[in-house]
């Protein structure tokens, strides 16, 4: 199933989010050597797990992540801004209706259909929220990942070629999109929207809330 986190509560799922840390160590640092740092308790985190920013995680049946990714508003501060910019010409993405999209990892045993459910997933705080767009960077690995569950993103900048490639993309999400995706995560947008209202209950409209 899918739960919705902010990271000031995830010490109320510390199974959960003590395998999401770990499982992002494995993926980033040792799967894809990124420059990443890990602690000592094998977690991979970085400055932006300190912003409060909403993870969506699926749960396995087990109460262990099966995979993840981080989401903040692009009011504050986020990697693309902050690290990114050059991609985009020295323009900075920042607004109320637009919000990052971060740390998108799978599990080693992460079952078919778990990214395209997070992406499904994504698709619910976009609607529900008010929002826009996301924005985030990705690597080549990610081209076909987005390709087959049926979102990718319109490029707004990139550099390298090959597997070297790394880009900033943004998505929206269209009642298309969301049919495509939610076939490929075999998860009906019913399910998928008792899975938000699960972890919200009643939902305030947090661009609005951002922007006023």
């Amino acid at each position: 199933m899918i739960r919705y986190i902010y990271g000031n509560d995830l010490h109320k799922f510390p199974k959960l989010a003590r395998t999401m840390f770990l499982d992002r160590a494995d993926q980033f640092k040792t799967r894809l050597n990124w420059d990443v740092t890990v602690d000592a308790r094998g977690f991979e985190r970085d400055e932006y797990d300190d912003e409060n920013p909403l993870y969506v995680i699926w749960e396995n049946s087990d109460g262990t992540h099966g995979g993840s990714m981080r989401l903040l508003p692009t009011v504050g501060r986020t990697m693309v801004n902050d690290h990114f910019v050059h991609l985009t010409d020295g323009v900075r993405i920042e607004s109320p209706l637009i919000w990052e999209c971060t740390r998108f990892c799978l599990s080693r045993k992460a079952s078919p259909g778990v990214a395209a459910a997070l992406m499904l997933a994504g698709g619910e705080v976009m609607q529900e929220f008010g929002i826009a767009h996301y924005v985030g960077v990705f690597d080549a690995r990610m081209v076909r990942i987005y390709k087959r569950i049926g979102s990718s993103p319109d490029i707004l900048g990139q550099e390298g070629e090959g597997r070297s490639m790394i880009a900033v993309g943004l998505w929206e999400f269209t009642p298309e999109a969301q049919s495509m995706v939610a076939r490929t995560a075999n998860v009906s947008p019913e399910q998928s929207k008792l899975w938000f209202d699960t972890s919200f209950g009643e939902i305030v409209d947090e661009a609005a809330v951002i922007a006023a």
